[in-house]
């Protein structure tokens, strides 16, 4: 069952894997070019392309990406000289001494190895013609180490004179490779940025995957809040990877690695948990695989007995698991793959009670647990969601409950929430799409190589902000920030490819105890406390911006120049109407709009699309827009914050009437719900979340009257999204299962996978 796909994030050494890495799951740009051409004493020629090319082992630079499998690959081809494509058989050889060269399929699809044991491999792709074999063609592929995983950890808040120690992993064992530090501005530059850098200190062996650490200090004087990026890059490898650093005002300290550790007894929720028994084993019953998520809240029934509530995949194994299994923390993904019954140190806390299957009619992805006497927190703690203590540090805190009687609340479009998940911490972020239907894949093993079933939930919430999730935090209890009354149960997501903004999709906390509750015969409410305030830390929202700074193509110039014609005849200032200009679109990174200028305070209905192209409404004055300083987007104005009533629930009605076919016409769309449009936040837009392997030629800017907001990603299913080009690789020794010896000399790792 699909239980993650991101390495832990536990310190603990990086044990060689000589089998069983799996290859990198995204293609970006590929780099390199050119032809090189083959020919025999027969006269026949062909050419492959292309002809050199540099990828790192987890394919950051490579192209392309099987729609079947998510697998990532550097594409080549065999042209004849005729134009016409080459019959040809593929081969690679040279490489890297220990992993070898890599592999490449009967298409030319390349897949690197997953490691290395030097700085940078050869590794030659030959073609010959399946008529005339001794006509050959190769190509050069330079291969590098890239990261085996996001850097330790992602995210942290600090304030003034804070210091962190960041640690990467590349895929390296041996050789003299490092990773090279950066303070930046931006998620991938490598100028700007607040603080300071420390000297880097490197571990290398020929039996341990090389790291590197770095301590990060924040500056002594913080005026306003605001990011720091600490951006790693290894050598002439294209992966680039960062940790976001929220410098605070407030003073606040909060660094996630709290909620990846062993807690003492009563244990502390929105800590790392899971199932004892979820693991993968092979052949020779050692254990391969691992995986775990967060226990995200304390329920009680009717009776007054407590429950750990936490996602069914987390806590049931994706369907696969019985009542009466051990729930223990931290999970088995910080716990170096090894289960509690086998020599683990985790803390037995719960005995697996309930789950609502995910293979039925249930719309919820959810889980109970009965806890063990003196194992949890009576009163509902959850880390990190009460008050600054004297140190920076969030002291933990149980939820709200005082003004829903423990029912929680209802999600609203807008609402900044909070969640304490095991990967992340703490994060805010908005709700950015309400009656959200999603597809989401489930997998009966940790290494997602067995499907299970593909689940369509309705009537779901959207959440987006940068870092505001990851792997792992799956079961984190979702809050209002306001009063921190329950609002969600986050269950999965992913990383949208054209902002690298987390995308989050969390159950409603009204569906998630009825059907726990009719599932089990009785009535669940959260434990918790009177209703308080979260010190929230929001990271932001790089959507829009980042659509911003995306450069147009040049036939998406000149379509928005010829719309600019037909717009220019809807200047009238008497009407409110005071000026139009060439932009681009928040609502789609990589599309052009007519920016209308209308008057503030105005009513002026504006049309979503002008001659085709998108319109952003930016509300100003006329001397503004004679002096050429009104603003280029909707955001940069005071509009509205909230969508009206109105507007809401007719994007609803239209929303439910289209949704289900959108998602049966085109496999590629795998959700529609309903948000604020970024380019005019007076109208709602169709949320739609595209497969980012199968994006349709066209994508309207409007369906059914409404405007679109296109979330181009990796379908959700519960694991990390691979669209930051980042593949997770063990860094945990393997051990034997039940009943089993090792019989490792090479050191080969069990794989620890996070349940998103």
């Amino acid at each position: 069952m699909s239980r993650g796909s991101n390495a832990s994030k536990k310190q603990t050494a990086l044990r060689l894997m000589v089998a069983g890495l799996a290859p990198a799951a995204l293609a970006l740009a590929g780099c390199g070019g050119g032809t090189v051409a083959g020919s025999g004493a027969s006269g026949a020629t062909f050419t492959i392309s292309p002809a050199t090319v540099a990828v790192d082992t987890n394919c950051t630079g490579c192209n392309g990406s099987s729609s079947s499998t998510g697998a990532a690959y550097e594409q080549f081809s065999a042209m004849l000289s005729s134009g016409s494509a080459a019959a040809v058989n593929w081969s690679v050889s040279g490489g890297d001494a220990l992993a070898g060269a890599g592999s490449i399929n009967s298409s030319g699809q390349y897949t690197p190895p997953s490691y290395l044991t030097a700085n940078t491999v050869k590794v030659t792709v030959t073609a010959a013609l399946q008529s005339t074999s001794k006509v050959t063609a190769s190509a050069t592929i330079n291969v590098t180490p890239g990261f085996l995983q996001p850097l330790t950890p992602e995210n942290v808040a600090l304030g003034a004179n804070g210091s962190v120690t960041v640690t990467g992993y590349i895929a390296e064992a041996g050789g003299t490779a490092g990773i090279n530090f950066a303070l930046s501005s931006t998620v991938s530059g490598s100028s700007g940025g607040e603080g300071t850098l420390g000297s880097v200190n490197c571990t290398r062996s020929s039996q341990q995957f090389t790291n590197c650490a770095v301590t990060y200090t924040a500056p002594s004087t913080l005026p306003i809040t605001g990011a720091t990026y600490i951006v790693a890059t290894v050598g002439t490898s294209p992966s680039v990877t960062s940790s976001e650093v929220l410098l605070n005002a407030a003073g606040i300290n909060s660094n996630p690695a709290a909620h990846q550790a062993q807690l003492g007894s009563p244990i502390a929720l929105g800590s790392s948990g899971g199932n004892n028994d979820d693991y993968d084993t092979n052949s020779k019953d050692q254990v391969t695989d691992c995986c775990g998520g967060t226990l995200g809240a304390l329920l009680q029934n009717s009776s007054g007995t407590q429950y750990v509530l936490s996602c069914n995949h987390v806590l049931a194994r994706s369907d696969q698991a019985s009542t009466g299994e051990l729930v223990v923390q931290p999970g088995l993904i910080d716990a170096n793959c090894t289960p509690y019954d086998q020599g683990g140190t985790e803390t037995p806390v719960a005995v697996l009670s309930g789950f609502v299957k995910l293979n039925g009619t249930g719309n919820v992805d959810a889980a109970v647990a009965q806890v063990d006497t003196g194992a949890v927190n009576t009163s509902g703690n959850i880390l990190e969601l009460g008050a600054m203590q004297g140190n920076g540090t969030l002291a933990a805190a149980p939820p709200g409950v005082s003004s829903t009687g423990g029912k929680g609340e209802t999600g609203t479009l807008s609402m900044t929430v909070a969640k304490s998940g095991r990967t992340t911490g703490l994060t805010c972020a908005s709700i950015a799409a309400v009656d959200l239907d999603v597809q989401v894949s489930y997998y009966t093993d940790c290494a997602e190589t067995n499907p299970y079933y593909t689940k369509s939930f309705t009537n779901q919430l959207g959440i987006e902000g940068n870092q505001f999730s990851d792997a792992g935090d799956s079961g984190s209890l979702l809050v209002d920030a306001a009063d921190a009354e329950p609002v969600g149960l986050f269950f999965a997501g992913g990383v949208s490819q054209m902002s690298g903004v987390s995308e989050g999709i969390a159950n409603p906390v009204a569906d998630v105890l009825s059907e726990l509750g009719a599932q089990m015969g009785t009535t669940y409410t959260f434990v918790g406390t009177t209703d308080h305030g979260v010190s929230c830390l929001n990271y932001g929202n790089n959507s829009a911006t980042s659509a911003q700074a995306n450069a147009l193509a040049t036939g998406e110039v000149n379509r928005t120049e010829q719309a600019m014609g037909v717009a220019r005849m809807l200047v009238n200032p008497a009407q409110g109407i005071l000026g139009v200009e060439m932009g681009k679109s928040s609502d789609h990174a990589g599309e052009g709009a007519v920016i209308v200028y209308v008057s503030q305070g105005g009513n002026v209905n504006v049309p979503a699309t002008i001659a085709g192209v998108r319109t952003v409404v930016v509300p100003t004055t006329s001397k503004a827009v004679a002096e050429g300083s009104a603003p280029m987007t909707a955001l940069e104005t005071n509009q509205p914050t909230t969508l009206s009533a109105t507007v809401l629930s007719a994007a609803v009605n239209v929303k439910r009437q289209i949704a289900k076919h959108l998602m049966n016409s085109n496999q590629a769309f795998f959700g529609v719900g309903v948000g604020q449009s970024y380019d005019n936040p007076r109208d709602a837009v169709l949320v739609i979340y595209v497969d980012r392997r199968l994006v349709p030629a066209s994508l309207p800017a409007t369906i059914s009257g409404l405007r679109t907001r296109y979330i181009v990603m990796d379908r959700l299913h519960v694991t990390r999204s691979y669209a930051k080009g980042i593949e997770a690789h063990s860094r945990c020794m393997s051990h034997a299962g039940r009943g089993a010896s090792v019989n490792d000399p090479f050191g080969i790792g069990a794989r620890m996978r996070e349940l998103r």
